[in-house]
């Protein structure tokens, strides 16, 4: 499943943000990279040490707990502190898929969810589209500042070349609660379902408890906690 996940920053968030990565120093990209993706990455990345890029991240993670969409259809266990990417200059990053296992300071954890977070407007640059293929083909995806890209971490994916202007983004890993796709999937449809009954019928409507119960004995039988 893929999802759009709108405003996860506010556009004072984004002024903060844009700020701090204008003035922080950028590595090469391909530092971090493994020996396969290292034949195809090309760009910038803020060290995961750096102060801005730790700051910057609990500002993400701290907007990500508050947003129900985000935990409806993650059902985050676990989730990687946000890194920092920047293309500009005819760079790129061929097609790879993410590490099935990732970490950091020794704490390990499988990764299910990827997710983007653009942090640069859509008429900023050209060029830099996210492609993520699935089995109903390639997708691309260019969102506007302070929205999130939520897809499956097995996907085959990659990032346009990007020939003018800058593309910068946020990006990290989940780990879910349910690591199945299908399952959640459904579980996010239900949860979907039950909160739009909610609003029509009220709360306290039998469907909607009712349903509200297969929701939470279906996430019980699936979870991993």
């Amino acid at each position: 499943m893929m999802l759009r996940i709108p405003q996860v920053l506010s556009e004072q968030q984004l002024g903060e943000f844009r700020q701090v990565l204008l003035q922080a120093r950028w590595m090469d990209g391909r530092t971090t990279a493994g020996h396969q993706a290292i034949r195809v990455k090309d760009n910038l990345q803020l060290p995961v040490d750096a102060p801005e890029a730790k700051a910057l991240g609990q500002v993400i993670l701290q907007a990500l707990e508050r947003n129900p969409l985000f935990v409806s259809a993650a059902l985050p266990k676990k989730i990687l502190t946000p890194r920092f990417n920047c293309y500009q200059g005819g760079q790129s990053y061929g097609a790879h898929v993410d590490n099935a296992v990732s970490g950091e300071q020794g704490e390990r954890m499988r990764t299910d969810l990827s997710a983007t977070l653009f942090l640069s407007a859509p008429g900023e640059y050209d060029g830099g589209e996210l492609l993520v293929d699935d089995t109903y083909g390639s997708h691309s995806v260019k969102l506007a500042a302070g929205d999130l890209i939520l897809y499956p971490a097995s996907s085959l994916h990659r990032v346009t070349p990007v020939t003018r202007g800058a593309r910068i983004a946020a990006f990290f890993w989940i780990q879910s609660m349910v690591r199945d796709d299908a399952e959640r999937s459904l579980l996010f449809q239900l949860d979907n379902s039950v909160q739009q009954l909610n609003r029509e019928l009220g709360g306290g409507h039998a469907s909607c408890v009712q349903l509200a119960g297969v929701y939470h004995n279906l996430l019980r039988r699936w979870a991993e906690v």
